[in-house]
């Protein structure tokens, strides 16, 4: 059995490929197919198999196209209740890829329809946990109240999640691997290792979930501190449990367009520093310059899944590459055209003076917009009015404008975005954005 792990980072994403005697299983798959095709190429093998471990909320899997282009048979829990052809793979049942059993254990908690597939092959044994067992963690139970097939509380997923832990490993080794679908920076969870994977034993040990606990002790840890809900996690699932159509042909039919016609909303993902030289009035700065940034999460934290929009990218040789970044999440769909700037009508942002303000922090009205549970750690200033970005579109009319603005965030990052939008939802303000600027005031 050989096992490849893929890593998606700017979704802290971890899928999976099993090759054995020429054929080859795909495990929880991204939303471009290409590396699996790609890695089956290089071991000659044949995908047989497409699983998934339940339907996804924070991207679009493509395990639709992989049937379509290979012929290989989607697995599934029952309890999806999938759009798409299947076979279902629920507790005991068993497929095989060459040499290895695939054995599959229903594990809800995360979701309802949460499986645990279980490989082994001759006296070794891997767990693919999908987002039920993290290294250090669980997944979270709150992701399915209005989203899926089945729809259930978080008060009873976390009790699902109890039972799971409790009763649904205790048979296997402790040599059995971990591998999960998330790692740290993941919002499916909250307290994730940056380990790629684990054993089963090392889980029992350090994992706070496997600690001797009553069912409230751990339901109610389990419940606390849970990040927040990105807008487009609801729709992923239910993108996820329909099928998304093959992301080539998704991401071509965009039109490109070097027109002055707008419609909808406008995300720049350019540079915050060619943002702030240069943009379309209305426009929210979620950069995705950088190939590990949160563009994704922050796209669907602050668009809403039916919300239309124009995409501004930095040059047209660029569109494919960003375009694919978006397909990410499903959102490619909303794209009414990608555009570069034309080179009149443009808005510029004024210049903090980051002298005057560190001496005068009182003649700004300063904006955290980090997440809530990074703000109960601690505020950076402490007149800071908290605005946490995921929120910021709704909240900004509560923001005072008798002084100028100055939004912060951990690393500068964040808080291009929500200086973009606050200058467009607050008129006749000045806003600044104290960007990287921030670590001078970090203690």
């Amino acid at each position: 059995m050989q096992i490849k792990q893929f890593e998606y980072k700017p979704l802290s994403h971890y899928s999976y490929a099993i090759i054995s005697q020429g054929e080859m299983a795909v495990i929880d798959p991204e939303r471009n197919p290409q590396q699996y095709y790609d890695l089956a190429k290089t071991y000659d093998a044949k995908i047989v198999a497409v699983l998934e471990t339940h339907p996804h909320a924070d991207f679009v899997s493509s395990h639709l196209q992989i049937h379509k282009e290979t012929g290989a048979t989607i697995y599934n829990s029952e309890r999806t209740g999938a759009d798409y052809p299947h076979q279902t793979f629920d507790e005991g049942d068993k497929i095989t890829i060459g040499a290895v059993t695939l054995t599959a254990i229903n594990t809800p908690g995360h979701s309802p329809d949460s499986i645990t597939i279980v490989a082994v092959d001759g006296d070794n044994t891997v767990l693919f946990t999908g987002d039920t067992l993290f290294i250090g963690d669980v997944g979270r139970p709150d992701l399915r109240e209005k989203a899926g097939n089945m729809k259930a509380k978080r008060e009873e997923l976390a009790e699902m999640m109890y039972e799971t832990i409790q009763n649904k490993f205790t048979d296997l080794p402790d040599s059995a691997l971990i591998y999960p679908a998330h790692g740290a920076g993941s919002l499916c969870g909250k307290s994730m290792s940056d380990a790629k994977s684990s054993t089963l034993g090392n889980e029992r040990v350090g994992n706070w979930a496997f600690k001797s606990q009553s069912k409230k002790e751990f339901i109610d840890t389990l419940l606390e501190g849970q990040p927040f809900i990105p807008s487009y996690f609801g729709y992923d699932v239910d993108v996820n449990k329909t099928g998304a159509e093959n992301v080539g042909i998704a991401v071509s039919a965009i039109p490109y367009n070097r027109n002055d016609n707008y419609s909808g909303s406008i995300v720049d993902i350019r540079q915050e520093s060619e943002f702030k030289k240069g943009h379309l009035k209305g426009s929210i700065n979620i950069q995705a310059v950088s190939d590990n940034s949160k563009f994704e999460t922050w796209l669907g934290a602050i668009i809403q899944p039916e919300e239309s929009f124009t995409l501004v990218i930095d040059q047209e040789e660029n569109k494919e590459k960003l375009l694919h970044r978006v397909a990410k999440i499903g959102y490619e769909k909303q794209i009414s055209q990608v555009i570069t700037l034309p080179d009149h009508d443009l808005e510029s942002v004024d210049t903090l003076d980051i002298v005057d303000f560190k001496n005068n922090p009182e003649h700004y009205t300063i904006v955290d917009i980090r997440n809530r549970s990074e703000i109960e750690e601690g505020k950076i200033f402490e007149n800071a009015m908290a605005h946490p970005l995921n929120e910021l579109r709704d909240s900004a009319k509560e923001i005072p404008t008798n002084k100028p603005i100055v939004v912060h965030c951990a690393g500068g990052y964040r808080s291009a975005a929500g200086s973009s939008i606050l200058q467009n939802e607050l008129e006749g303000v000045t806003v600044y954005d104290l960007s990287d600027e921030i670590k001078q005031f970090q203690k």
